[in-house]
């Protein structure tokens, strides 16, 4: 992987260059970014550069033998070791190493979520296991095969336990040009003992403008369901990507719909827009309302006087201006914490026509009859 193809970034991917240039590189390193936020990408981009063997000025060649074997995963320098789901004590990241690979190629943009359906995962919990440890310490005990570098990538170490302490002595003493690339989502799931013993990289979340672009250029969307879908993944790639393969639904003209018509308590409308919603799928529901929750976070945004920090598509920013004449703040963020709710039952299977009558009733009774829910009860707004 190169770095010209992960997205945004830029400031990152000229810090890492100069760390081979002037010749800083640290043995140890944690890419500490969000879900996705290209973190991983950026990890595997950073090692192929270290072992090109004709280094460009701000990129690896791409065509050398090092780089090819990089873009296939399989150069014997390049180690990966990543949570699976063992089914016995002795397995290893190695049992996984094809689907790993299959899944890391189709998306460098990899969440837990979709590695999982890469494997038989059942009800196990993930993590790195001890096996894997002392695999980790056999693989690295040698010196490197074909480049400067033998580089391990060490993908959600937060799913290292205590075992995980078995690495402290070849992470703090490692062979002569063995480099450990970390790349983790949560600093306070990790170890102390490896936190302590590494280089902090930290990998920002993309912006909107950058998703959108990437999604014009690379997946050919309008720029309209473009702008949409970046301003619902909120700086997050992995979730976009996943929204492309879902039914083409306009959130926002289907969100406006649906508090319109709860606004004009139309009853037997609403109980037929329920029903659309129903058949949506639950991958479009959840969408569905987590662009509800970014919507009406913005408005709460222009109700409190922060209207220079909302970063809405224009179509979006007219409809909001309009909606805020008649919805208080208190209003917004009852609605807001009920569609909270609903993606959490969303997320676990509640039946849709009665969930989302329910969200539905009980907006009319915050829009149409100006009502805040308090515990059990509703007061007047």
């Amino acid at each position: 992987m190169q770095f010209s193809s992960i997205v945004g970034q830029e400031e990152i991917k000229q810090r890492l260059i100069n760390t081979v240039k002037e010749n800083r590189v640290s043995h140890a390193q944690l890419f500490l970014g969000p879900e996705g936020s290209g973190s991983l990408a950026l990890a595997i981009a950073y090692a192929q550069y270290l072992s090109c063997e004709d280094k460009q000025e701000n990129d690896s060649c791409g065509v050398c033998s090092s780089c090819r074997k990089y873009q296939k995963l399989v150069h014997p320098d390049l180690h990966f070791s990543y949570p699976f789901f063992a089914k016995h004590k002795d397995d290893t990241a190695l049992n996984f190493v094809e689907q790993w690979r299959e899944a890391l190629l189709k998306n460098p943009y990899l969440s837990l979520d979709l590695w999982r359906s890469y494997l038989d995962a059942e009800n196990k919990q993930a993590n790195i296991n001890i096996a894997e440890c002392h695999q980790i310490i056999k693989k690295l005990s040698f010196k490197p095969f074909e480049s400067a570098y033998k580089i391990l990538i060490l993908w959600l170490p937060e799913y290292l336990d205590k075992t995980g302490n078995a690495l402290l002595k070849i992470i703090e003493e490692p062979q002569p040009n063995t480099l450990f690339l970390l790349v983790a989502q949560n600093q306070d799931q990790i170890l102390n003992t490896i936190l302590s013993r590494t280089q902090l990289i930290k990998v920002p979340c993309l912006n909107d403008a950058e998703i959108k672009q990437y999604l014009i250029a690379e997946h050919h969307q309008t720029e309209h369901a473009a702008a949409e879908i970046a301003f619902l993944s909120d700086g997050n790639l992995t979730e976009a990507l996943a929204m492309l393969n879902n039914d083409e639904n306009s959130y926002h003209d289907y969100f406006l719909r649906w508090l319109r018509m709860c606004f004009s308590n139309k009853g037997l409308e609403i109980v037929d827009f329920v029903d659309v919603l129903a058949k949506l799928g639950r991958e479009n529901q959840k969408n569905f309302m987590r662009y509800g929750i970014s919507y009406i976070r913005e408005c709460c945004m222009i109700l409190a006087g922060a209207g220079n920090l909302v970063h809405l598509p224009a179509k979006e920013l007219d409809t909001a201006q309009k909606m805020i004449k008649v919805m208080s703040l208190p209003m917004a963020e009852a609605i807001s914490e009920l569609l909270e709710k609903a993606h959490y039952h969303v997320e676990r299977n509640a039946n849709p026509k009665i969930l989302f009558l329910d969200v539905s009733l009980q907006i009319v009774k915050i829009l149409k009859f100006k009502t805040i829910p308090q515990g059990t009860h509703y007061i007047s707004s």
